[in-house]
């Protein structure tokens, strides 16, 4: 069974678009079976402002004490989870939305409990429980958060649990949506990238600005263990007559292929 897991960023989920959906269903139909996690970074923000809380990041994660860790599950689970899952049933996608909490799907241990507080990192994806849902002809689409030894729930990065699901899986790819085609190098998508070759233009700045985030959330899952990274464009067909359009990314060249 060919896996791929899709990692949907909440700053895109607004923009998905039709070619995308398109892609999606003709994947499937060439024997694919999706996973799809999605993040929710901007509406955390706004609730947290809302609420008058204060928001700090160290390293790229967010600080997470256990008021905030219950306003990220309210706004990831029952918000941007439902958001996704409703755009995709009115597209006529069968989809089954999951806490990561829920069923042991994503148990995870503390990074730096005193640094960060209830952010974690995946130790163990329940395999069966999510094979079971795609097996069952549902899209399964799971909120990043998992659950600790202790019982707590922990806020996971998207992309690390995204990565983390389909290294877990074994799937055939990890593909990162975002709102550009792929790679851009000197205003010219590339195809195909090793680690090494990233690495090179991010030194000599070739890859700069709002790509970075995007790359490195490609090099994390490389770095996890996955043979195919990819970032695709969700406005974009990204898939159409057996042929992946974006960018993959290996950790070694001989992955590419």
């Amino acid at each position: 069974m060919k896996t791929v897991v899709m990692k949907c960023g909440g700053s895109v989920l607004d923009e998905l678009d039709d070619p995308f959906f398109i892609s999606l269903k003709e994947l499937m139909n060439d024997g694919y079976f999706p996973v799809i996690v999605h993040g929710g970074g901007p509406a955390i923000n706004s609730m947290l402002e809302f609420y008058n809380m204060t928001q700090n990041f160290k390293n790229g994660l967010r600080v997470t004490c256990e008021k905030t860790m219950e306003i990220v599950e309210m706004v990831l689970s029952g918000q941007t989870n439902r958001q996704l899952c409703g755009i995709l049933t009115k597209q006529g996608f069968n989809v089954l939305g999951m806490n990561g909490s829920d069923s042991l799907c994503l148990q995870a241990d503390y990074i730096d409990k005193h640094e960060l507080g209830f952010v974690g990192k995946v130790t163990n994806v329940n395999t069966d429980l999510i094979m079971m849902v795609v097996e069952s002809g549902y899209i399964p689409v799971i909120t990043p958060i998992g659950i600790a030894e202790d019982g707590s729930k922990l806020n996971i990065n998207g992309d690390y649990a995204a990565a983390s699901i389909a290294k877990a899986l074994h799937a055939e790819r990890c593909a990162f949506v975002t709102n550009v085609d792929g790679i851009m190098i000197d205003g010219k998508l590339v195809s195909e990238l090793t680690a090494l070759e990233i690495e090179n233009y991010l030194s000599d700045g070739s890859i700069y600005g709002g790509m970075v985030p995007k790359v490195n959330s490609a090099l994390a899952a490389t770095a996890a263990g996955v043979e195919k990274a990819m970032i695709i464009s969700g406005k974009k067909p990204f898939y159409k007559n057996n042929c992946w359009h974006g960018t993959v990314v290996a950790a070694k060249e001989g992955m590419l292929k």
